[in-house]
């Protein structure tokens, strides 16, 4: 059983340190390589891990066909400012397969982690000679997992996988031990900017969790044009999380006098902490209102606009 160290009682200086020496043990005088996606556990993890392994950290950005809008370009340029390459490699064309004609939701979690963690990352790990992953799961991703919720694409110890032995090389996790907002103290302490230790949480799987039914890159175009309106809209909640999810069945709309079956979009909006129960955030109706009305007018087919008001549990903060 993991022992939680929260937020409150995390001293950042000293938890930096024992980190470090950490990894050093663990890496010895071999190399590593992490993969960056943006978001706050994995920026925070290549910032400790350039701290601890400097040029011996290879970090990587998979363009894997299912992130925001311009992220690559977006996270590469901020890290490059911090003083950390990144190399971007397009897989787009290999997840997109291995998503084909999947609507499952656990299937489609399990299709990109063995396309990331045994194909991509497995031919990026031999290719470069490094020995070991370092990677940003947190708590909550364990418990998740183990709990029978949903499975977090990054979890394997706890479920009794040996990473050495399913793709050949070992897996590091220095934040295992924190929750969201104890990831969020320590990237302060790092050095990393404000909007991007205090950026909403994005899941693993990316967009591929916020289409329920088969991923194709047509579904996830779409639903990469209403997370930015609704990332836009809802910004000044200062909610803990904000995001667009597309339905799986066509609803019937009207254009013009006439019906036309088109998309529906479910917009989800939530105040938490960690992340282990949540609230729907209480947006003034006419906020929604124009937000509906922006998803309609910059997203292509969308005829319907919902908000969930669910909280967790019995709801989850993503839909699949």
């Amino acid at each position: 059983m993991i022992q939680e160290m929260t937020a409150r009682e995390m001293k950042p200086r000293k938890f930096i340190e024992e980190k470090i020496a950490e990894i050093r043990a663990a890496v010895g005088e071999g190399l590593a390589i992490n993969a960056l996606s943006g978001g706050v556990d994995s920026s925070t993890v290549t910032l400790l891990g350039h701290r601890a392994l400097g040029r011996r950290l290879k970090t990587v950005f998979i363009e894997n066909g299912l992130m925001r809008a311009g992220e690559a370009k977006r996270v590469a340029g901020l890290f490059r400012k911090l003083k950390v390459p990144v190399e971007i490699i397009d897989a787009r064309a290999e997840f997109f397969a291995a998503l084909k004609g999947i609507t499952d939701p656990e299937e489609k979690r399990e299709a990109i982690t063995q396309t990331f963690y045994r194909g991509v990352f497995g031919r990026i790990v031999k290719a470069s000679g490094a020995r070991f992953l370092l990677q940003g799961t947190i708590l909550t991703d364990v418990d998740e997992t183990v709990a029978g919720i949903k499975r977090q694409h990054n979890v394997f110890a706890q479920l009794g996988i040996d990473p050495q032995e399913a793709f050949g090389y070992g897996i590091i996790e220095p934040l295992l031990r924190l929750r969201k907002d104890g990831v969020r103290k320590l990237a302060k302490a790092l050095g990393l900017p404000e909007d991007t230790y205090r950026r909403i949480p994005f899941p693993g799987p990316a967009l591929a969790a916020r289409v329920i039914g088969e991923a194709t890159p047509e579904r996830i175009e779409t639903v990469r044009k209403a997370t930015a309106v609704v990332e836009q809209h809802l910004a000044g909640t200062r909610a803990f999380q904000y995001l667009a999810i597309l339905h799986a069945d066509r609803v019937t709309g009207m254009r013009g006098g006439k019906r036309d079956f088109g998309q529906q979009i479910e917009v989800r909006c939530w105040d938490s902490v960690d992340a282990r129960v949540a609230a729907p955030t209480r947006i003034p109706f006419a906020a929604l209102q124009a937000l509906a009305g922006e998803i309609i007018k910059k997203v292509p087919g969308v005829v319907s606009v919902t908000y969930n008001i669910a909280p967790k549990p019995p709801s989850t903060i993503e839909a699949v």
